[in-house]
């Protein structure tokens, strides 16, 4: 059975935290997470992820403008561990371990001044280092831990778009050319 791991995004402001929110759910969706919670009300946010889903693969969702405790709350009833990142947590490497073995687990990225109660209904609050720093950075390293494979080589199912790994240069290679690719081999 696979993981399932959501990411719960709190405190986006619209008018400052577009890229992050947005790189938060894209690095979600490449390090292995199921779908992304946004606490906040941007539904610009989430048609993005889902373009670049559906582009580049995956099954990868996001729902918009969601109650964070009540998230919270119904996910540990149904029986879902939560760890919030926070710098004011235990640090990564004591955590990890547990963070492995959740068959369910929803990782909180705040942004903006996390509510006290936050602190209080996670299951752990988790420090990737005791500095400040990206909360991007925080959820890649992170996801890279509790991984159970590589989430750098991860294949995504149905990608229109694929990256093919060069040493110099770049090159993409697109769904209608891998599938004449494939027929000509046949």
């Amino acid at each position: 059975m696979r993981k399932e791991i959501i990411v719960l995004r709190l405190g986006h402001r619209p008018e400052r935290d577009k890229r992050i929110t947005t790189h938060v759910g894209l690095t979600a969706r490449a390090f292995g997470a199921n779908g992304m919670l946004l606490a906040s009300d941007d539904q610009k946010i989430t048609d993005n992820i889902e373009e670049m889903t559906s582009r580049w693969g995956g099954d990868f969702y996001v729902r918009n403008n969601v109650e964070m405790t009540k998230e919270i709350k119904k996910w540990q009833a149904e029986g879902g561990k939560v760890c919030h990142l926070s710098m004011y947590g235990i640090n990564l490497p004591d955590a990890v371990s547990d963070l492995k073995k959740q068959s369910r687990l929803m990782i909180i990225v705040g942004a903006e001044k996390v509510p006290g109660e936050i602190y209080e209904l996670a299951d752990w609050n988790v420090a990737v280092g005791n500095q400040p720093h990206s909360e991007v950075a925080a959820l890649a390293v992170t996801m890279d831990r509790i991984a159970e494979a590589d989430p750098l080589t991860a294949p995504f199912e149905n990608a229109e778009l694929t990256v093919v790994p060069t040493a110099k240069g770049k090159k993409v290679i697109h769904d209608d050319e891998l599938k004449e690719k494939n027929k000509t081999a046949h």
